[in-house]
């Protein structure tokens, strides 16, 4: 963590390097710290909604959440996001309420996909962000397509995708990295390094020194960043997506970061980690280090910090008990939601289903088997 190439404005210890300070003001410090809070808290409640079988799946970010802040506070409100399944911190930012990201946890009547689409798997067009998939990497070669398209359009926006270490293995990101750098498409291509890829070390991934450096092979700059670091990561990226407005074309930013929790809710990290590792990381917790940079700019208190905490908590809550009262979406929503308008066959197998009786309310394990 501490290399030379490594962009970082406060390092673990609260030390806060001056001249990389990118001088938000104190509004906007308070805020990302808060989205920060807001993000942890949010996935530590939704992984234990799961082991109490209140939800059937989730996706943590937990140790990640600098990454995910930070790059979402350097785009602007039409520019394009191609998420992974682990940056709802990008989401909240960008404005997806709290209430529909827990609802999309529960696939009921009141998440905008009514069921159909995996926890962490969701896409909001008015916020311009587009649906995850499971499979690793796909969204990295669309988005360089989204920005090729913007720009045969001159629409002036820059496309960010999201992906983890273990995507730069796949097939995709060669092809989306090789497409970048041939037709100089406004793109940031944000790997967020949290060192393993589920089971899989970062050490197994590649023999290169960094990943950032694999941006060169393809023609375009590659830079590195504390990932633990808001500030580090809200610079590296603004200067990202500032050079790709003007037309100076990709650059793929590597985030060091590190995934304190499991993989997903179906993983167990203590089988493949150690805790000497883990000890590590919780020592660089993205959260404490904003925290002790706002108390050095005399923008944190205790009673500040514990309210926040209790306001963050206590929405939770309300916004889970909110969300639990939703009834199962409409059964019609399967034949309604195809096409625009209904085709005559369609209108006949819904009559036919909905004529049958079977309105029988799916359990969660029903919906998504563990």
């Amino acid at each position: 963590m501490g290399e030379e190439d490594l962009l970082q404005v406060i390092a673990p210890d609260g030390t806060i390097d001056g001249r990389r300070d990118p001088g938000l003001p104190e509004a906007t410090l308070r805020e990302a710290f808060r989205h920060l809070c807001l993000v942890r808290a949010l996935d530590t409640r939704m992984l234990s909604l799961q082991r109490q079988g209140r939800i059937g799946f989730y996706v943590p970010s937990i140790g990640e959440e600098a990454s995910q802040v930070g790059s979402a506070m350097a785009l602007e409100p039409e520019d394009w996001v191609f998420p992974a399944y682990r940056e709802p911190g990008c989401a909240l930012w960008r404005g997806v309420p709290l209430k529909t990201l827990v609802a999309q946890s529960y696939g009921n009547a009141l998440d905008v996909m009514k069921g159909r689409q995996m926890p962490n798997h969701y896409g909001y067009r008015d916020i311009h962000y587009v649906t995850a998939s499971s499979p690793v990497g796909t969204q990295i070669p669309q988005a360089v397509g989204a920005a090729m398209a913007a720009r045969i359009r001159k629409d002036p926006v820059v496309v960010l995708a999201y992906f983890g270490d273990g995507a730069t293995s796949g097939g995709d990101f060669h092809a989306g990295m090789n497409f970048a750098g041939v037709y100089r498409t406004p793109t940031v291509l944000f790997c967020k390094n949290n060192q393993w890829a589920i089971s899989v070390p970062l050490s197994r991934q590649t023999a290169a020194k960094t990943l950032a450096q694999k941006a060169h092979a393809y023609g375009f700059d590659g830079v590195r960043v504390d990932g633990n670091d808001v500030l580090a990561v809200y610079a590296a990226t603004k200067a990202a997506v500032d050079k790709a407005r003007a037309g100076g074309g990709p650059t793929m930013v590597e985030a060091l970061t590190y995934r304190m929790g499991p993989h997903s809710s179906s993983d167990d990290p203590s089988r493949y980690r150690s805790k000497e590792e883990e000890e590590f990381w919780k020592r660089r917790d993205p959260i404490e280090r904003m925290r002790k940079y706002l108390e050095v700019k005399g923008l944190w208190t205790k009673a500040w910090g514990d309210a926040l905490q209790k306001e963050i908590d206590d929405r939770l809550s309300e916004t889970i008990r909110e969300v639990e009262k939703g009834p199962p979406p409409a059964l019609e929503t399967m034949f309604t939601d195809v096409y625009e308008q209904l085709t005559p066959r369609l209108r006949e197998q819904m009559d036919a289903f909905l004529a049958s009786g079977e309105r029988r309310r799916p359990e969660i394990s029903d919906r998504f088997p563990l």
